[in-house]
């Protein structure tokens, strides 16, 4: 496909060739910020982590996507080894040693840290964790509205991997995303385990039909931050707004479709498994929902 289109597509930033990144307490050039081989993260994908969006010098809902990221450590038996107010203190020193204002993205990584020997067990993480803060200058460059298509590969029950957990382990997602692509589209739609319509492999997914937002019931996604923002704007504004199982069926009848998540905030979706929705293009109950979530943007960040 010769117009590939993501979720996360964004500008060029020749700046970006010269951030500075967070690591363990230090602030390095990019090409000094260098993890082990034996790190539990890059051996074996035991973390979490979090994506923060900068707008106009303030971390949006920062104490939210922090409290999910402790959350999610506690989850794992994972000790970050800092409070959420150092957390919150490494971040900003992070943005200010980059000179960032507004338009930038943030990749605030835990692992389990470096192992004494390559095997899966954590008490072989004996040198505490590993923390990390990725800052690039970043705004979103959405050409077009996104093309999905439905693939095998679903998010399962909670006591395999939970899919409520920001984990580093992600390759059930990339599984899903290579096998969208193949179909020719751009990302993956991925149903839960009764064959209902339930997430993206990188986003949040909601459709419009009749005037009224639907998303899944959040049992077997991420529970977006971004993705409660709008449920919380529909109810406020007066939108008819239902978390509930819904089929490919009704799906492809809707008349809208939008993804939502922290880079990209919401995202118009035109075709899903080869089926337009609606004319295509962006549409009106999308547009609105962006109006609310932009002007919420600006009071939290005033």
């Amino acid at each position: 496909m010769t117009d590939h289109q993501t979720t996360h597509a964004a500008q060029e930033d020749a700046r970006n060739e010269n951030i500075l990144i967070w690591l363990n307490g230090r602030v390095v050039p990019k090409a000094e910020a260098l993890v082990s081989v034996y790190d539990s993260g890059f051996m074996l994908g035991d973390g979490v982590w979090e994506g923060l969006r900068l707008y106009n010098g303030k971390w949006a809902f920062v104490d939210e996507h922090l409290d999910r990221l402790f959350e999610a450590a506690r989850a794992i038996d994972l000790d970050i080894g800092m409070t959420q107010d150092e957390v919150l203190q490494a971040i900003i020193e992070t943005q200010k040693a980059n000179g960032m204002t507004t338009d930038a993205h943030a990749r605030l990584m835990v692992t389990r840290g470096i192992k004494t020997r390559p095997f899966q067990h954590p008490a072989l993480s004996q040198q505490g964790p590993t923390v990390t803060i990725i800052m690039e200058h970043s705004k979103p460059k959405i050409a077009r509205p996104i093309r999905l298509a439905t693939v095998p590969h679903i998010r399962g029950l909670p006591m395999t991997q939970d899919p409520k957990l920001n984990s580093h382990s992600k390759l059930n997602c990339i599984l899903a995303c290579i096998a969208a692509e193949k179909a020719g589209a751009d990302e993956a739609l991925m149903l839960d385990i009764h064959g209902f319509v339930n997430t993206t492999n990188a986003c949040n997914f909601f459709i419009v039909r009749k005037g009224a937002v639907w998303t899944s019931t959040g049992d077997y996604c991420m529970n977006g931050i971004t993705r409660q923002k709008v449920i919380d704007l529909c109810r406020a504004n007066a939108i008819p707004i239902y978390e509930k199982n819904f089929s490919l069926v009704e799906t492809y009848g809707a008349d809208e479709a939008f993804l939502t998540g922290t880079f990209g905030a919401q995202t118009p979706v035109s075709e899903i498994d080869g089926r337009q929705i609606g004319d295509g293009l962006q549409g009106p109950v999308t547009s609105h929902v962006q109006d609310l979530y932009k002007t919420l943007i600006q009071h939290e960040t005033a």
